[in-house]
C-alpha cells in the first residue's frame, strides 16, 4: 500500500508531571440482579462473527467442529479476521474466585458459579449456543492481528491462546461484552507456544482487571479463574495450568489493521472500520466533530464531539471524512486512559500494538505492577533494557502506537471526501495522486496528534487536581504543586500511591508552622527510614516546603484563603480519600498470593483480595457489609497489604512469560 511512505511522527516528548491522569468513574455500571440470570440464559449474539470473514481454511463452525482438535494447529491465515475453534475439553476444572462485580455486570445470577453449566463454561468444555445435533449455531473463535513488538514489525501474532465465546449484552445497562477464555488451547495463531496460561499470570491478570475497574480505568475485565489440576505448563520451570474467563467491550487491538495493512488488504481494513465504528462505538453519528480543513488547520482547542447524523456521507463532507473521525475517536480513547495510567502509576509492560486496544482499554496484563516508590524510569518488565515501555514513556509510546493506526487508515483518511468515490473504493490511490493525499494524511495525523496531547493533558490536570484535594485548576499548580509533588517523591524515593493516600488524612490546622510541616512529612516517609538524597531532615525540609504551598491552595480553594472550617476540611479529605485508593494490588502482594494459592493450597485468600480490590478506596474491609452482605475479612492481612511496601518488594519486575 503506498501508505508504507508516510513518515513516522511521534508526540514531542511531555515533562514529566503532564504525564498523569485524571479520576474517572467509567466503569460499567453495576446491574441490578432483578434481571440477572443463569449462564445458560443470559441472551447470546455472536455480531463480531456474523459482520466479519472467517478464515477460509474453516469456513463454517460446522467444518471446524468436525476437524480434530489437535489437527488445528499454527499457520498463516490470510483474507480473514478470525478463525472458527473451540476450547480444549479439560477434566476436573476447580473454578478459584469469580468477581461479583463481574457477575452484576453481565447479568449472571448470584449463586450461579456454584453451577455446573457456570464452571464448564468458564473452562471451555461447554458451548454455549451450539446445538450439537444439528450442528448449528454459535461458535468460538480466535482473532487474526499481527504487531510491532519492541518497535519492530513481527508478523502475524493473533489470539494464540485466548478463544472468544460468545457476546452478551446485559437488558440492564445495555452494554454487550464479548466474553473470552485465556488459557483455552491452541489456535492457528499460537506459533511457537503452546495455547496456554499459567496459574502465576491468571491470579495476576484476575486481579488487576477488576481492580482497575474499580479505579474508574478503562480496562477489559476478569470474571473468573480457574485452575485446570490435570494440566502442567513449561515456562521457566513447570507450572500449573489455569483459565481466565474474560470479558470487554471489544478486543479488537491496533494489531488488527497491523496485519491487513502489512498485506495490502484495503477492502478489509475498509470493513474492520466500518464494524468499529458502527458496532463498537455505537455509530458514526457518536463520533468527534469535525477538525478544521487539514490545508488550513491552525493550533486550536480540541472540537466538540458530536455530528449531526445528515452531515457523515456525501460531497458536501468536508476534507476530514468518517475514517478520519474514526480514527480521532479511538486516539481520544487512549489518551484518556493513557492518563489514567500514569495518574495512578500503572504500567502495563509491554505496551506493543497488539496489546494497545482500539476501545482505548487497558488490556493483555503480562509484567504489569503499580508503581511503589517514585521512579520515572521504572519499568516491571525485566526484559525491557532499553527502558521502552517504562512510566514515563507510556504517553509517547501510545501515540507511536497511534500513529502506525494512522499509516494503516491513512489511505482512507487522506482521500478526503472522496472516501466513498467508486473508483477509490475499488482501486484506491493513483500514483499521480498520491503525493498530496499523502501529504493530508500526515497532517491530518500530526493534528491528531496535539488533540491526543491536549485530551491528555486536561485529563492530568483533571485527576491531579482531585488528587490533591483541590477543587480548581490553576495555571501555576502544574509547576509549584504537580511537578514538584514528583520531584520530590522521586529524590526522596516516596512511595506513589501512599503519599496521595496519607495526604488525604492531613488536616490544615496541623500544617500552620514550618515546625509543624516539617514534623507532618514524616507520614510520608518509609518506617526504615528515607532513602532518597540528603536523608530524613532534608527530606522533612523538603516535604514541608510543598505542604506549605499544598496548604495555601486548600485554603483558597475550600475557604477564605486564610482559613478553612473543621467540616470543610472533613469535607476535603473525604473527597481526596474517594479518589485516593488505600488498595492497590502491588507486585509482591500478587507474589504472595500466588505462592498462597500454588503452594500452600489457600482459596479464600482470593476472595479478600477481590472484595479490596473491588472496594479500594475503603479505609478496612473486614467486619464490613458490602452490597448487602457481611464481610468477614482478615484485618491483619488489610493491614500489611496497604502499609508500607517491604523493602524486597518495591519496584519488582518480572517476564512476559505466562
Amino acid at each position: 500500500m503506498l501508505f508504507h511512505r508516510i513518515v513516522h511522527r511521534s508526540l514531542p516528548h511531555l515533562r514529566l508531571a503532564q504525564m498523569a491522569s485524571q479520576f474517572s468513574t467509567n466503569g460499567a455500571a453495576a446491574a441490578g440482579n432483578a434481571t440477572a440470570l443463569p449462564i445458560n440464559d443470559i441472551p447470546k449474539s455472536w455480531t463480531f462473527t456474523s459482520k466479519l470473514p472467517p478464515d477460509s481454511v474453516l469456513p463454517t463452525p460446522a467444518d471446524s467442529h468436525k476437524t480434530p482438535r489437535d489437527h488445528i494447529l499454527p499457520r498463516q491465515v490470510r483474507d480473514a479476521l478470525f478463525t472458527w475453534v473451540r476450547p480444549v475439553t479439560v477434566e476436573k476444572p476447580e473454578l478459584l474466585a469469580v468477581s461479583p462485580a463481574a457477575m452484576r455486570d453481565l447479568g449472571i445470577a448470584e449463586g450461579d458459579e456454584k453451577s455446573d453449566d457456570f464452571v464448564n463454561t468458564v473452562a471451555g468444555n461447554k458451548l454455549q449456543g451450539w446445538d450439537e445435533e444439528k450442528q448449528e449455531g454459535g461458535y468460538p473463535w480466535a482473532q487474526c492481528y499481527g504487531g510491532f513488538q519492541f518497535g519492530q514489525w513481527a508478523g502475524q501474532l493473533g489470539d494464540g491462546r485466548a478463544i472468544s465465546l460468545f457476546e452478551t449484552t446485559n437488558p440492564s445497562s445495555g452494554i454487550r461484552y464479548e466474553l473470552q477464555l485465556k488459557g483455552a488451547g491452541l489456535t492457528p495463531y499460537s506459533r511457537f507456544a503452546d495455547g496456554k496460561a499459567v496459574l502465576r499470570s491468571s491470579i495476576r491478570e484476575f486481579v488487576v482487571s477488576e481492580a482497575l475497574n474499580a479505579l474508574g480505568i478503562p480496562t477489559t475485565r476478569a470474571l473468573s479463574l480457574t485452575l485446570l489440576p490435570g494440566v502442567k505448563v513449561r515456562r521457566e520451570t513447570i507450572e500449573p495450568g489455569a483459565i481466565v474467563a474474560r470479558f470487554a467491550q471489544s478486543w479488537l487491538r491496533i494489531g488488527n489493521f497491523d496485519i491487513l495493512r502489512a498485506r495490502g488488504d484495503r477492502e478489509l481494513i475498509r470493513k474492520l472500520a466500518t464494524y468499529i465504528a458502527e458496532d463498537v462505538f455505537g455509530g458514526w453519528e457518536t463520533l468527534p466533530g469535525r477538525l478544521e480543513d487539514p490545508d488550513k488547520a491552525t493550533e486550536s482547542a480540541p472540537p466538540k464531539r458530536g455530528i449531526p447524523a445528515d452531515a457523515i456521507e456525501g460531497p458536501s463532507e468536508s476534507a476530514e471524512n468518517r475514517f478520519t473521525r474514526l480514527y480521532r475517536e479511538i486516539v481520544r480513547r487512549n489518551a484518556l486512559t493513557v492518563a489514567k495510567w500514569q495518574a495512578y502509576g500503572f504500567m502495563n509492560g509491554v505496551l506493543n500494538t497488539d496489546n494497545t486496544s482500539l476501545s482505548g482499554l487497558s488490556i493483555d496484563f503480562g509484567p504489569f505492577a503499580f508503581m511503589d516508590n517514585f521512579d520515572p524510569s521504572y519499568t516491571p518488565n525485566h526484559d525491557d533494557h532499553m527502558l521502552r515501555y517504562s512510566y514515563k514513556n507510556q504517553p509517547s509510546i501510545i501515540w507511536w502506537n497511534l500513529v502506525r493506526l494512522g499509516e494503516s487508515l491513512g489511505e482512507s483518511i487522506g482521500v478526503g471526501s472522496k472516501v466513498d468515490d467508486p473508483t477509490f473504493v475499488e482501486d484506491g490511490v493513483k500514483e499521480e495522486e498520491a503525493d498530496g493525499i499523502i501529504s493530508r494524511a500526515e497532517k491530518i495525523i500530526m493534528q491528531t496528534g496535539e488533540e491526543y496531547k491536549a485530551v491528555f493533558l486536561g485529563e492530568y490536570r483533571r485527576v491531579m487536581t482531585a488528587r490533591l484535594g483541590l477543587k480548581n485548576q490553576k495555571e501555576d499548580d502544574f509547576k509549584e504543586l504537580f511537578s514538584e509533588a514528583l520531584d520530590t517523591m522521586e529524590s526522596l524515593e516516596l512511595d506513589f500511591n501512599l503519599f496521595f493516600r496519607r495526604l488525604s488524612s492531613v488536616k490544615i490546622d496541623e500544617l500552620e508552622t514550618e515546625a509543624a510541616r516539617q514534623d507532618k512529612a514524616g507520614v510520608f516517609f518509609y518506617s526504615d527510614g528515607v532513602t532518597g538524597a540528603g536523608g530524613e531532615k532534608e527530606g522533612r525540609k523538603r516535604v514541608g516546603e510543598w505542604l506549605d504551598k499544598w496548604r495555601q491552595r486548600i485554603l483558597e480553594d475550600w475557604g477564605d484563603g486564610k482559613t478553612v472550617s473543621d467540616e470543610q476540611d472533613r469535607e476535603r479529605m473525604g473527597a481526596m480519600k474517594k479518589v485516593n485508593p488505600n488498595f492497590v494490588p502491588r507486585g509482591w502482594i500478587l507474589d504472595e498470593i500466588i505462592k498462597r494459592v500454588e503452594k500452600d493450597d489457600e482459596r479464600d485468600v482470593l476472595d479478600r483480595v477481590m472484595q479490596m480490590a473491588l472496594h479500594p478506596f475503603e479505609e478496612s474491609w473486614a467486619g464490613r457489609t458490602f452490597d448487602g452482605k457481611e464481610y468477614e475479612g482478615d484485618k491483619d492481612e488489610e493491614t500489611r497489604w496497604t502499609s508500607d511496601v517491604p523493602r524486597v518488594g518495591r519496584a519488582m519486575q518480572c517476564s512476559c512469560s505466562s
